[in-house]
Formats: structure tokens, C-alpha cells, sequence
């Protein structure tokens, strides 16, 4: 197995496979990581908010959305969106518009309810929490 690429891409070749591209897995940990890095606080105080770090982390992850639904990779999809929807819950506490966290509530409304068995899952039911948080 060889890896290629940069900090965005990555790229796995497997031999008699051919290549495939893990982009939306490595876009959705980079968001997280820049989610983790801001949010983060050692001594527990509330964490000052840095509008630059929470449009990269939303970014990315609105590109990993986009990469997982392109690749109709419905499981990392629900995992973004969920990462998406506890960013825009961060985001409403401080001035940010409300209308971002019902956009990204109905988003996973709609990822959750795609899915027709598996609800026993962690994923799928750490949706439904945040969708009855949500709701």
C-alpha cells in the first residue's frame, strides 16, 4: 500500500485495487482538529470565540459534506453533519445567526432519516439526541 498527498488530500493505492481518495475523511478530521485546537480549553474557562478558526472548521466541513455525498458515503456524511450541527450549536452562543443551526439541523434531519435500520448504532443514536436537542 502506498500513501500520497498533502495536508487536504490523501491517497491510499492498493495494489490490484487501484486508487481511491479518503479526502472527505482527512477534510473531516482537519475541521475537527481546527474545532478541537479553538474550543478546547485546559483550565475549563469559556473559550474566547475565533471567527477565522470557525469558518475553516465550517468549511471543511461543508466540503466533507459535499465529498461524502458525491461519494454516497451516508455514514461520514452523518458524522460531518453531526460535527457541523455541534459547531453551529457553539456558534449560537455567541452573535451568530440561528438560521445556520436550523440549516444544519435539517441537514441531519435528513441524513438520520435515510437510514432505515442500524438505529442501535452509536452514530445514529447520538443523531437522535442531537435532533431531540434540536427540536
Amino acid at each position: 500500500m502506498e500513501a500520497q498527498g498533502g495536508a487536504d488530500t490523501k491517497t491510499v493505492r492498493r495494489p490490484g485495487s487501484g486508487v481511491r481518495s479518503h479526502k472527505k475523511r482527512v477534510t473531516r478530521q482537519r475541521a475537527k482538529k481546527v474545532v478541537s485546537c479553538q474550543f478546547s480549553v485546559p483550565n475549563s474557562q469559556p473559550s474566547t470565540p475565533n471567527p477565522h478558526a470557525e469558518a475553516e472548521a465550517e468549511a471543511c466541513f461543508l466540503q466533507a459534506i459535499e465529498i461524502a455525498r458525491r461519494q454516497q458515503a451516508k455514514s461520514l456524511e452523518l458524522r460531518t453533519v453531526m460535527s457541523l450541527v455541534r459547531l453551529r450549536q457553539f456558534q449560537t452562543t455567541h452573535p451568530a445567526p440561528r438560521t445556520a443551526l436550523a440549516e444544519a439541523h435539517q441537514m441531519l434531519s435528513e441524513v438520520y432519516h435515510w437510514f432505515t435500520e442500524g438505529f442501535d448504532t452509536q452514530d445514529l443514536q447520538e443523531a437522535r439526541t442531537l435532533l431531540e436537542e434540536l427540536s
